[in-house]
């Protein structure tokens, strides 16, 4: 199921302004990796990504591209590690 623009939006919007959301969204999202529920690790860190430093700095801080990195977290993309 596609996440709607709204609830996306509402996600950004409490990690902006909750320190204790984003270190949730993203212990969630390791969480799930370590676990084996790779398709909801990648969804939450991909909502992580985006409510917080966005694909565009994560790619100048990991010197790849942007559009990589979103094939890497995206439904079909192979996660870090892997």
């Amino acid at each position: 199921m596609a996440l709607t623009k709204d609830f996306k939006d509402t996600i950004q919007a409490r990690a902006q302004r909750d320190p204790a959301f984003r270190k949730a969204l993203l212990q969630e999202g390791v969480e799930c990796l370590l676990s084996g529920d790779v398709d909801t690790g990648k969804a939450v860190l991909r909502d992580y990504i985006n409510a917080t430093i966005g694909f565009e700095e994560l790619s100048r801080v990991f010197e790849k591209s942007s559009k990589s990195l979103m094939r890497m977290f995206g439904p079909k993309g192979t996660p870090p590690g892997e």
